[in-house]
């Protein structure tokens, strides 16, 4: 059957698309993870990956062509396949359409529904909201958690839900007033990209015919009438602590970042008033939260009596029981998460597809340890080592514009532009924030970025325009006290250069012994794109930079 593809929202601000080069022509076999098309955005030229096998069938509009937001995009299927009806449906309507419109013989026991689809005018009396392609890795999203209920009124502008993408936690506005009248799924469930996320409409539409023609007929609307309730917490909890007043039953609205500090200073959410729109617990109500009781922690010890299967799933249980009983074994699983699925998908896809060479390289930072010392004299922000290591790469690039390139399967793309990707760690694992054009900004520019992204990233509020675009990568795991390592390419970069600490060795200078100040850098290249003269030339120009770093200020 075909799969009809419509034009995703890929930022929060996105309203149209301007299709900049397909990389697929009509009749062409397309894979899954292939390469559909370069979708020109708001805030940046994204590839469109397809999440789906067989012959591209029907392309919505040619290069340059626009299309709003779920508009028909394209058409995959079989080869011969009869796509009138869904090409005639367009845009979101597609699917819904040709469910319509294709004869069943056992219609006559719901006559009612089948009246009321071709009554439907889609384009006018509600909005179908399908998952957006919120990141240019993103297959699925995972709802944390609904602002909106079913029944609640929907301005334009308001946070319908926070979705968790495999990059970062995101608030989804709604592009439309009216009524929300269906979910498509309860908080922490998953949608995949283009399946249907919600209906905004008119009070009382029936939204059965829809939802069922955008879910190819499946049954999805008797659960919406109702909100979720979760299963009871067990008695025990509850009678543990009698004097903390529950706040927040059942879903608990708050912020990323509130969940985040919650997380970070044990405090459950349950008890903790939110002053947001709709009891949403915001950053503030947690920094003034006090608990009112500590019998919960006072009640744990208590738990050490019981056997090991039932003290496993809770940590502070498993910590007390393992300190007091000898050759205790336990352990804990958690559900791996969007951000953990995208790094262990694309780095090992490019660990073992791409052939990586390493090279290694010392550089005496005595000058650059000395200059940027009067540098911070002078700067009103402080200039760290990573920031001159990240100016020293982007003047070496233009000079080695081989290694600033990317592997595209059937050519290698040599990237005028120096956009380079810091790497930075989260919680929940990596974010490779983009500093663009680095090539042209001074140093206090590019400390400035760094900083503001390493926040947003901590914060969970980078955006796909700030993790995108990327023709070089730094990763630097020197303030952890590595000497020196080896990283991941990340792909469609073509190197990554993985800088180690800076550590005091002996060196020979004017014939004597002396101690330096020495830092280690590892190179690692695909093969493919870059041989090792090159790469080594490239290394040569970058100690030549942060041992004469006067150099690069020129």
């Amino acid at each position: 059957m075909a799969e009809v593809i419509l034009m995703p929202r890929l930022s929060d601000t996105m309203t149209e698309g301007v299709i900049a080069a397909w990389h697929k022509n009509v009749g062409d076999t397309v894979k899954q993870g292939d390469i559909l098309a370069e979708i020109e955005t708001d805030k940046a030229t994204m590839e469109l990956e397809s999440y789906k096998e067989g012959v591209l069938l029907h392309i919505g509009t040619p290069n340059g062509g626009k299309l709003q937001v779920n508009d028909l995009l394209a058409i995959i299927g079989t080869a011969g396949e009869d796509i009138s009806s869904h090409i005639n449906g367009a845009g979101s309507a597609a699917p819904a359409a040709a469910a319509a419109t294709e004869p069943t013989p056992a219609a006559a026991p719901t006559p009612a529904p089948s009246a009321a689809i071709p009554a439907v005018d889609y384009s006018k009396m509600e909005e179908v909201v399908l998952m957006p392609r919120l990141s240019d890795t993103m297959t699925e999203g995972v709802i944390a958690s609904w602002v909106k209920n079913v029944g609640d009124a929907v301005k334009k502008g308001d946070i319908l839900a926070e979705i968790e993408t495999d990059k970062a936690t995101m608030e989804l506005e709604s592009y439309k007033d009216g009524v929300l009248l269906y979910q498509g799924a309860k908080a922490g469930e998953k949608i995949q990209v283009n399946d249907l996320l919600a209906i905004i409409g008119k009070d009382g539409l029936d939204v059965t015919a829809i939802a069922n023609g955008l879910k190819n007929g499946a049954a999805a609307v008797a659960t919406t009438t109702s909100a979720p309730t979760p299963a009871a917490a067990p008695s025990t909890v509850s009678a543990a602590a009698p004097e903390a007043a529950v706040v927040n039953e059942g879903r608990i609205f708050a912020s990323p970042l509130a969940k985040k500090m919650a997380a970070e200073k044990g405090i459950d959410l349950r008890y903790v008033k939110g002053s947001g729109d709709n009891g949403r617990i915001t950053r503030t109500d947690i920094e003034n939260y006090t608990p009112a009781t500590t019998t919960v922690a006072a009640a744990a010890p208590t738990v050490s009596t019981v056997t090991a299967a039932e003290v496993t799933p809770t940590p502070a249980a498993t910590k007390t029981t393992s300190n007091t009983s000898a050759g205790f074994e336990s352990y804990e699983e958690v559900p791996v998460t969007q951000m953990r699925k995208t790094i262990a998908r694309r780095l090992s896809e490019s660990l073992f597809t791409a052939p990586h060479f390493y090279l290694t390289m010392s550089i005496n930072m005595d000058a650059a340890i000395a200059t940027r010392a009067k540098l911070n004299e002078l700067s009103q922000v402080k200039i760290s080592f990573n920031d001159m290591v990240i100016k020293a790469v982007a003047a070496s690039l233009k000079q080695h514009p081989k290694i600033n390139s990317s592997w595209l399967g059937d050519k290698i793309r040599t990237n005028h532009h120096v956009n380079i990707g810091v790497a930075v760690a989260v919680d929940e694992g990596l974010l490779v924030p983009v500093v663009r054009n680095a090539d042209t900004k001074g140093l206090s520019q590019i400390a400035t970025e760094v900083k503001a992204y390493a926040q947003k990233a901590k914060d969970k509020k980078l955006q796909p325009s700030d993790w995108e675009g990327s023709t070089f990568t730094i990763s630097n795991l020197g303030m952890f006290g590595i000497d020196q390592f080896t990283a991941i390419i990340n792909p469609p970069d073509a190197c990554i250069l993985a800088v180690g600490g800076i550590s005091q060795e002996p060196i020979v200078k004017d014939g004597q012994i002396v101690p330096g100040n020495i830092m280690k850098v590892t190179l690692s290249c695909d093969h493919r794109v870059v041989d090792g003269a090159t790469g080594a030339a490239f290394l040569q120009t970058l100690k030549s930079l942060l041992e004469e770093p006067l150099r690069m200020l020129v």
